[in-house]
């Protein structure tokens, strides 16, 4: 039986990325495809309208990639944080429902 490997799927992608940190890859991610910010951001002010009082970010990822299919390689778990971030700070009115932890890297 063939060895299984991961080479070539999305998200599986298993080599070290030696010199770029995770944040680093969210910039750049970010630069390359800023409708996903603005789709996180309609997605939280929909949750909010509907009545939500929390609001998972992993939740709006797969939400993200449910709808868009085809439109959101790289959309990387790893960002869920960052992205709750920087949601936060242009919203800080969204403080009390979309729950942060202590970073542990800079």
């Amino acid at each position: 039986m063939p060895a299984l490997t991961h080479d070539g799927l999305p998200g599986l992608d298993l080599q070290p990325r030696t010199g770029s940190s995770i944040t680093d890859q969210f910039h750049a991610f970010d630069s390359a495809h800023p409708w996903v910010y603005r789709a996180l951001e309609q997605l939280v002010a929909q949750r909010l309208a509907a009545g939500a009082n929390r609001v998972g970010m992993k939740a709006l990822f797969e939400a993200l990639r449910w709808r868009h299919p085809h439109g959101v390689k790289g959309l990387n778990n790893n960002y869920t944080a960052l992205y709750a971030r920087r949601l936060l700070a242009q919203h800080p009115e969204w403080v009390p429902v979309i729950e942060t932890r202590r970073r542990h890297s800079p």
